[in-house]
C-alpha cells in the first residue's frame, strides 16, 4: 500500500516510516501540513496518516479541506494528545481512525488494514487471476496451491500489475507506486524486479502473464485478457 505520513516530529517521521516500509508499505513523509495537503491531493494514496499538530494547515484542517473536496482515502489521525474532544472533532470531519502516542507501529499497521478494509470491501483485500491468488492482509502469494515466496517488494510489485489487469504501466508509474517518489527514473531497478519475479513464477506457469511492452513497461495479462487480443 502506499501510504503518506504527515508529521513534523522528525524521529517519530523516521521510526514509523522505518517501521511501515519493513511491513512492505510505499510510504512519502512530509513535515508541514500545508504541503502534506499538497501531496495528498496531487498523488495517489491507499492511506493517510495525519498528526494533528503540525505547521502549516493543521491535521484537522487538512482532513476538513480533504473531505470537502470529496477526498474518499482513509485517514487516520495522529496525535500526542488524547482528549475525548480531539477525537470526537477528527471523526466527526470524516476521520477513519484515531491513535494516540505513544503508539506501537504494530497497532498502527493493523488499524491501517482496518480502515481499508472497511473502505474498500473485504473482497478486495484478495486478487485472483486464473489459478494466481494474491491476498493483501496476510501478504500472502499461491499459483494453483503452490505458495509462491515473494519478498516485500516482490509482493508490492505483483499486486500493482495485478491490480490493473491488461493496462500498461510505465517504469515511472512502477517506480512510483512500488518504490517511491525518491529513485532515479533512469535506474534499471523495475526490470530487474520483473525478471526475479517471471522465475519465481516461471515454474508455476504464470511468469507469461507479465508482458513486456517494447519502450514503455509493463503490463499483466492472465489467459483471460490474453485471449481477448493479439500479444504486442
Amino acid at each position: 500500500m502506499n501510504v503518506l505520513l504527515v508529521e513534523d516530529e522528525a524521529k517519530i517521521a523516521s521510526f514509523v516510516a522505518q517501521g511501515l516500509q519493513e511491513q512492505g508499505f510505499v510510504v512519502d513523509t512530509c513535515p508541514n501540513g500545508t504541503e502534506g495537503y499538497a501531496l495528498a491531493t496531487d498523488r495517489t494514496y491507499d492511506v493517510v496518516l495525519l498528526d494533528i499538530m503540525v505547521p502549516g494547515m493543521d491535521g484537522l484542517a487538512i482532513l476538513k479541506a480533504l473531505r470537502g473536496a470529496g477526498y474518499a482515502v482513509p485517514v487516520i489521525l495522529i496525535t500526542a494528545r488524547n482528549e475525548l474532544d480531539d477525537r470526537l472533532a477528527g471523526l466527526n470531519l470524516g476521520a477513519d481512525d484515531y491513535i494516540a502516542k505513544p503508539f506501537y507501529v504494530e497497532e498502527l499497521v493493523a488499524r491501517i488494514h482496518a480502515v481499508v478494509r472497511r473502505s474498500s470491501g473485504e473482497r478486495q483485500n484478495f486478487l485472483a487471476a486464473g489459478p494466481l491468488r494474491l491476498d493483501r492482509i496476510t501478504r500472502e502469494v499461491t499459483c494453483g496451491g503452490h505458495q509462491v515466496e515473494l519478498t516485500a517488494r516482490e509482493f508490492n510489485l505483483l499486486e500493482y500489475l495485478m491490480r490493473s489487469p491488461g493496462r500498461v504501466l510505465t517504469r515511472t508509474q512502477i517506480l512510483e507506486h512500488v518504490w517511491g517518489y525518491d529513485f532515479n527514473p533512469s535506474t534499471n531497478v523495475v526490470d530487474v524486479a520483473i525478471q526475479r519475479l517471471r522465475k519465481k513464477l516461471d515454474p508455476l506457469d504464470a511468469a507469461q502473464w507479465i508482458e513486456s511492452v517494447r519502450g514503455v513497461g509493463y503490463r499483466f495479462r492472465p489467459p483471460e485478457e490474453s485471449a481477448r487480443g493479439e500479444r504486442p
